[in-house]
């Protein structure tokens, strides 16, 4: 699947572990949220979990400054519950990566960025359909927001009103 930043397409340097893959010894493991605990104990470092559109965040909170990536999987490119899980693990103090995976599409990715996103891991049918070109140009699509990016104080509006 490839992975989606400001700049197009680019490799994923994260193993996502199988469901009974070994932990030890590895590195730069992406685990599901029932392997975090696991993952844990092994001290797998650097470490990344991928949650699921209606996960618990109270379990993930203690442990945001151990995470590196956080993969918050999206059913549908229509589910919006993803965008507000990313927001909201920004304002809980999640600094590490942020990625969204699953079928979310080009017209989304400004949206995504808004709300904390830093890459997106896109199904191989969809980067068919939609090619880093269409990616592009919606990361050069949106240049203001109406609403306040995370880590940015301005918003379109002043912008529109001199104008």
């Amino acid at each position: 699947m490839p992975l989606v930043t400001d700049e197009g397409f680019a490799p994923d340097r994260w193993h996502r572990a199988g469901e009974d893959e070994s932990l030890d010894g590895c590195a730069r493991v992406l685990v599901p949220l029932d392997r975090f605990d696991e993952a844990l104990a092994e001290a797998v470092e650097p470490i990344g979990v991928e949650i699921g559109p209606d996960a618990d965040l109270d379990r993930l909170v203690p442990h945001l400054s151990l995470l590196a990536l956080i993969a918050v999987r999206f059913a549908s490119f229509a589910d919006g519950r993803g965008f507000s899980l990313a927001r909201r693990l920004r304002r809980l103090g999640f600094t590490g990566r942020l990625r969204a995976t699953g079928p979310v599409i080009a017209d989304q990715w400004p949206f995504l960025r808004a709300c904390g996103v830093d890459e997106a891991e896109i199904p191989d049918a969809l980067a068919h359909r939609q090619p880093e070109a269409s990616w592009r140009a919606a990361s050069a699509s949106m240049s203001g927001s109406y609403q306040r990016r995370l880590g940015e104080a301005r918003t379109a509006a002043p912008a529109r009103r001199r104008a």
